[in-house]
């Protein structure tokens, strides 16, 4: 139905990324559809995600994101906001340090990546494509955190993976104008490139002291029967990965 993350996160932690299993979504978007911004319809995606949030057991519903590729990331909750705004706040991260909040991203080839401190006080999901990872996404993160990097654990969950994600130069000369070890991220492909995001991620990660990264192993693009994929299949769904603290 869905993953469980493979970490060693405290028990109070809790962390699900959904698969297309479930749901009554139609069409490309077929199974458990979470994303309301790709044409599905509204009723369909409002009673997935109700569906999720009951299986889940969370007395608050998810808090969704307008992701736009930004470096944003927001603590939980947001009073200041208003109810519309806190609906769907413009961010591509979120963090809390309040039990029963579940911070959510959506992802149909994107990286997904959950964090927790070891002594479970503090969560955030981090949406990060290549446009957030080099723009400093999980390092604004990190820094929201109270501890140290070695004090942090990561997970990555499902993404497109090294064998499919092809990019141009640009992208490339863009991380490794700031890393030159970004290199070992791209292989060449005629005259394109395929990186691997987890490779980046994990590389960013270390740039700020955070040593201890589970997960990296899933791809959305070579597996249709399980996840969404935009560079697959272009009209597609969204899948969601979440992490709270159990209250």
């Amino acid at each position: 139905m869905w993953i469980v993350p493979d970490w060693p996160a405290p028990a109070n932690i809790k962390a699900v990324s959904t698969t297309r299993s479930g749901g009554i979504s139609e069409g490309p978007y077929l199974g458990l559809n979470l994303g309301a911004h790709v044409g599905d319809k509204s009723e369909h995606v409002e009673h997935n995600r109700d569906w999720l949030q009951q299986q889940l057991g969370l007395d608050v519903a998810p808090v969704w994101l307008n992701q736009t590729h930004s470096t944003r990331v927001i603590s939980l909750p947001q009073a200041e906001l208003s109810p519309a705004q806190a609906s769907s706040p413009d961010a591509d991260g979120s963090m809390t340090e309040q039990p029963g909040i579940a911070c959510t991203v959506m992802t149909a080839d994107c990286l997904p990546v959950l964090l927790c401190d070891r002594a479970g006080r503090q969560v955030a999901a981090v949406h990060a494509g290549w446009r957030g990872l080099a723009d400093g996404i999980l390092e604004e993160a990190v820094a929201q955190f109270h501890v140290k990097g070695r004090e942090i654990l990561v997970w990555m969950g499902p993404a497109i993976g090294a064998s499919a994600f092809e990019v141009g130069g640009e992208v490339r000369e863009q991380f490794m104008a700031q890393h030159a070890d970004a290199a070992e991220a791209f292989q060449p492909y005629g005259d394109k490139w395929l990186a691997d995001l987890y490779l980046l991620a994990r590389q960013r990660l270390a740039q700020v002291g955070v040593e201890h990264v589970f997960g990296g192993d899933l791809c959305t693009f070579s597996d249709p029967a399980r996840f969404y994929s935009y560079r697959r299949d272009g009209i597609t769904g969204r899948q969601a990965t979440l992490i709270w603290i159990e209250s």
